[in-house]
């Protein structure tokens, strides 16, 4: 039996929230999305993601812009 690990569940979940940041439709938004989760995991999901992408959200959700490192901003 295949065991997960929580680092292989980081790396899934962040590999989801990588696609549907760029290719979701606000369905998917939605319902696939956790805005805990991915307000925690921004600074390291933000370097996966297009600038255009990163600009994007940081813009339309403060908190993601606030949660960003400090040399980042």
């Amino acid at each position: 039996m295949l065991r997960h690990t929580g680092l292989h569940v980081r790396q899934s979940r962040m590999s989801m929230y990588r696609t549907v940041l760029a290719e979701g439709q606000p369905e998917d938004l939605i319902t696939l999305l956790n805005r805990d989760l991915l307000v925690a995991q921004w600074p390291v999901l933000r370097m996966l993601i297009s600038g255009a992408i990163r600009d994007v959200w940081e813009a339309a959700f403060p908190e993601l812009a606030a949660a960003r490192p400090a040399a980042a901003a």
